[in-house]
């Protein structure tokens, strides 16, 4: 039995209410395990899998939200519902995230004192649950979490792999680069004490992307401890064509945008950069022509780019996969800046 999980604190010295035990003296928690689901026919068994194999002695089981797909993802998520007890499946109408996300939620069983966020691109490490029940033991955090590992399958996603993990592509965010454990304002996915969602009321509906961010902020606010930590990692499958990673980035920005518009003072020099880059590029290129030394801007930028993908140090890149960076590392910055800039989505308060 892995002792080491159980919370110390003796039966008769509770923890205080704004701290729960993530499970009683001498028993491991039960865990429920959460996956939005839509159009996952390329990755879903291998993500359940995960789920379903790991080295957890405690109970645990999953629900499969899904969304309305146009491939064979519901065919797969019912076969793998009838293959092992563990499984059940709720319905997404609308597809959306966070609505999956609060659905899943919704339907775990109500004794459930951990929850677990997984994508159905995601594949957790064997430990993964075990080490984060570990975690929010020894931290009291009321959610924990650890790397998005990106790791491609075919030449463009592992360059796109390369670039998520750098800091040439994301900046400094711990959980794309690696870091010291520690407190943090938002981790990747993301373990839950079950008390702190139900005190937060779940994800917000009304974030399509950044719903994450969004969520960590509000616990934040309420006093509870977000904690990251690199022994937990997720690998994470990349969008496989440039037209989708282009989406992919220009949503990360608009929705960015949005969470900065709803909760002031949660904007910094990190999320500022790829809309400066972008307006730089755009300006050096126009404002070139009135007066030519404005084209360094854009030939600066190209020159960065392209020199820094070309020499990213990333030991899983393959032959000619590292030609695919000086593409794919202007496509994450400048979409990410188009999207945070035109972003026109405005979210109305809920009336008090």
């Amino acid at each position: 039995m892995l002792c080491s999980l159980m919370t110390s604190t003796p039966p008769d010295h509770p923890r205080p209410a704004d701290q729960p035990a993530a499970g009683r003296p001498g028993v491991l928690p039960r865990v429920g395990v959460v996956m939005p689901i839509l159009n996952e026919e390329r990755h879903l068994v291998e993500a359940v899998d995960a789920v379903l194999g790991q080295d957890y002695d405690g109970p645990l089981h999953l629900v499969l939200a899904l969304g309305p797909s146009h491939d064979r993802t519901d065919a797969l998520a019912a076969e793998l519902a009838v293959r092992d007890g563990r499984v059940r499946t709720v319905q997404n109408p609308s597809g959306r995230t966070p609505e999956a996300l609060n659905a899943a939620i919704a339907a775990l069983d109500p004794d459930v004192e951990v929850v677990v966020r997984v994508d159905g691109h995601g594949v957790l490490d064997r430990d993964y649950v075990a080490t984060a029940v570990e975690l929010l033991a020894e931290t009291g955090a009321a959610n924990v979490g650890g790397l998005m590992d990106a790791e491609g399958v075919t030449s463009f996603e592992r360059a796109v792999a390369a670039a998520m993990t750098s800091r040439l592509g994301v900046g400094s965010a711990r959980f794309h680069t690696g870091g010291e454990p520690g407190p943090a304002d938002t981790v990747y996915l993301g373990v839950f004490r079950s008390e702190w969602l139900r005190r937060t009321g779940g994800y917000d509906p009304r974030f399509t992307r950044a719903q994450d961010w969004e969520l960590n902020h509000r616990i934040r606010e309420a006093g509870g401890l977000v904690w990251f930590s690199p022994r937990l990692r997720v690998a994470y499958r990349p969008r496989p064509t440039l037209a989708a990673l282009a989406r992919q980035y220009r949503d990360y920005g608009r929705w960015r945008r949005v969470v900065a518009r709803t909760h002031s003072g949660t904007i910094n020099a990190r999320y500022l950069a790829p809309p400066a880059a972008l307006a730089g590029v755009v300006l050096g290129l126009v404002g070139g022509f009135v007066w030519w030394p404005l084209w360094l801007v854009p030939g600066a930028y190209l020159a960065a780019t392209t020199v820094g993908g070309l020499t990213v140090r990333d030991g899983r890149l393959r032959g000619r996969d590292r030609l695919w960076l000086p593409l794919v590392l202007p496509t994450m910055h400048l979409c990410w800046g188009w999207g945070f800039l035109t972003s026109r989505v405005r979210i109305e308060e809920p009336a008090s």
